[in-house]
């Protein structure tokens, strides 16, 4: 249905910089993202999630945006998005946008004039303060990069604040006019035919900041507001919100207090992301186990949003110091796979060492969880980083279509990013050309997964529970379970590199394969009393519905 399309939908993640250059001027572009079209469609995407596309210094990504209502000038014109937008209609794949107005750039018309005229009329567009805040050196985002929250601006004599860096001064969300001009750069993007929202930094977009405070109130009506106003324009548009907050505050996103999700649909479930980086480490199902029965209940329509990687670090924020440790030492030991104090600047095939049973294992993880998956471009390919970028910049090269000169990306000699440099994974190694003329790859086992996963509606829409195994079985199975009006499967997944066998018969005396890397192939009957698993083996069995 219209209104649920999300729930079932497979969301690839992408900068059109960085993903396909049809003009070789060295910057990917909308023309040639338009031409890669087909190539999303048979690996399974439904959604694509386009990192910003707006006029931006570039300092941070392109989240230093200038411009909301245009396009930047380096990937296009607003016909080229509105031809993608077409062709990306008539695939059946819908176009989802970065709304990032939690902060504009220093650079944008109205910080300029705020910042230099007494008398503007966009002043109170940003958070001031007349004296200097004595929270000043508090809620950095990006801890040991970034040194301060408030900065003082020399033209009017007063302190602006930013989360994040001082050339992304934050907006006023108390300031009716500015709720008003979100309202509109929403609305004009979905009456292009944009399908949806990422909200960017979206705990920031509503947060009510004093200058005498590091962290203000939060109004979370706002997202009722938004919701509102566009549903009116589109019924189906989508609200996805990055906010990784405690448990307890997951839920005022979703919804203003009704059964409903009568705010934001999907939310990125950090807690399952951080959980499953902590089982990996350990090879042990314990902290998955754990995040699977304490995940919340979501109020009707409402999704999680599943992800291993991003286009950010991985966050291990919120993990206890052990757990942090353990992480690090099995995916980040090097200080410079290391940013901020808390995450991991890597991308996930070098992580897990290029060992492709394990990476296969972690991917079907992912997809079995609760929710929709998100997929970061190259991901299906195996692609690493380059860690003589800075930060997060090291996960931002550009995508490697062959092994030729420029990656297929582009034939310029100057590119937009450097190209991943490591023997293991540069180009001649890992591309799309080679892994599409074999059976065996990376990216046509992902094909073929995405392709499963779409039959399972169960893990989209249906209930997750833990299954217990017993006292005896392995700590490093994690069994668990989605039951969906259309049926039940279970789904395992051994995290270590030892087989492993698991009792299933209190759950019946047999079950139809679906998917797995040890079994004996879809849509054979599998005796439940003894379920053997390979070293980083996974199984997803069907107890009962449509066969997978």
């Amino acid at each position: 249905m219209a209104d649920r399309w999300y729930r079932n939908a497979v969301v690839y993640s992408l900068d059109v910089h960085t993903f396909q250059d049809s003009d070789d001027d060295g910057v990917g572009d909308l023309v040639g993202l338009t031409e890669r079209l087909d190539y999303l469609a048979r690996l399974g995407a439904t959604a694509l999630w386009l990192n910003p596309v707006h006029p931006s210094p570039g300092r941070d990504g392109g989240y230093d945006i200038t411009d909301h209502y245009e396009v930047d000038p380096a990937i296009g014109t607003l016909g080229d998005f509105a031809e993608l937008l077409n062709q990306a209609d008539s695939r059946g794949m819908r176009v989802v946008l970065d709304l990032v107005v939690n902060h504009t750039s220093s650079e944008h018309p109205w910080f300029r004039s705020a910042s230099t005229d007494p008398d503007s009329p966009y002043r109170d567009f940003y958070v001031w303060s007349d004296t200097e805040p004595p929270a000043r050196h508090e809620g950095m985002v990006f801890p040991g990069v970034q040194t301060e929250t408030w900065t003082y601006a020399e033209g009017v004599g007063r302190w602006y604040h930013h989360r994040f860096y001082d050339f992304e001064p934050d907006l006023n969300i108390e300031n009716p006019v500015v709720r008003r001009e979100i309202l509109k750069i929403a609305a004009f993007w979905v009456r292009l035919g944009v399908a949806g929202f990422r909200i960017d930094a979206a705990p920031f977009v509503v947060e009510l900041t004093r200058p005498d405070r590091a962290d203000g109130e939060h109004d979370h009506d706002f997202y009722t507001e938004l919701r509102q106003h566009l549903s009116w324009r589109r019924g189906d548009v989508l609200l996805l919100a990055e906010a990784n907050v405690p448990e307890e505050e997951q839920l005022r996103y979703f919804s203003s207090g009704g059964s409903e999700a009568d705010r934001i649909q999907m939310l990125f479930s950090f807690d399952l992301d951080a959980a499953a980086m902590v089982s990996l480490a350990r090879q042990d199902a314990t902290a998955v186990e754990d995040a699977l029965r304490a995940v919340p209940q979501l109020p009707r329509h409402g999704q999680w949003a599943t992800f291993l990687r991003n286009h950010d670090e991985v966050d291990l924020s919120t993990l206890p110091e052990d757990a942090r440790r353990d992480v690090f030492a099995a995916f980040g030991p090097d200080p410079d796979m290391q940013v901020y104090g808390r995450g991991i600047r890597r991308r996930l095939a070098p992580m897990l060492g290029g060992d492709r049973r394990r990476l296969e294992m972690a991917y079907s993880l992912q997809f079995a969880l609760p929710g929709t998956p998100v997929l970061r471009y190259g991901d299906e390919i195996g692609m690493g980083e380059d860690l003589a970028l800075p930060q997060r910049e090291a996960i931002r090269t550009p995508m490697q279509w062959s092994g030729g000169p420029g990656a297929g990306f582009s034939r310029s000699e100057h590119l937009v990013k450097p190209l991943v440099s490591d023997e293991e994974f540069a180009p001649d190694r890992v591309n799309v050309a080679d892994q599409r003329r074999d059976p065996a790859s990376l990216l046509q086992w992902f094909e073929r997964m995405l392709h499963t996963l779409r039959e399972c509606a169960e893990i989209g829409t249906g209930r997750h529970e833990v299954v217990e195994l017993g006292d005896g079985a392995p700590r490093s199975v994690l069994a668990h379970r989605a039951r969906g009006a259309s049926g039940d499967i279970v789904f395992l997944h051994n995290l270590a590199d030892e087989p492993a066998a698991v009792d299933l018969s209190a759950l019946g005396e047999t079950a139809v394969e679906v998917l797995g890397a040890d079994g004996a192939g879809q849509g054979s009957t599998v005796e439940l009393a003894e379920v053997a698993l390979g070293g980083y083996g996974y199984r997803w069995l069907r107890l009962s519905g449509l066969l997978g």
